[in-house]
């Protein structure tokens, strides 16, 4: 069976507020979507996080 095509997507988790910066993590996922889903499925639902592909990022819009 072939393996999707899998991107890094980076996130910051943040935790208690504003003195805690939180922390960074990296997922590897087909999408942004299934990147989102991992997260929460491992970090809890309701986390509070910035998600973002550097490809993405770096794409002009």
């Amino acid at each position: 069976m072939p393996q999707p095509n899998l991107r890094e997507d980076k996130a910051i988790i943040r935790i208690g507020g504003r003195p805690n910066p939180g922390f960074h993590v990296t997922v590897m996922a087909t999408d942004l979507e299934e990147a989102y889903e991992l997260l929460e499925k491992k970090h809890g639902a309701g986390t509070v996080f910035d998600l973002h592909n550097e490809e993405d990022a770096n794409t002009i819009r």
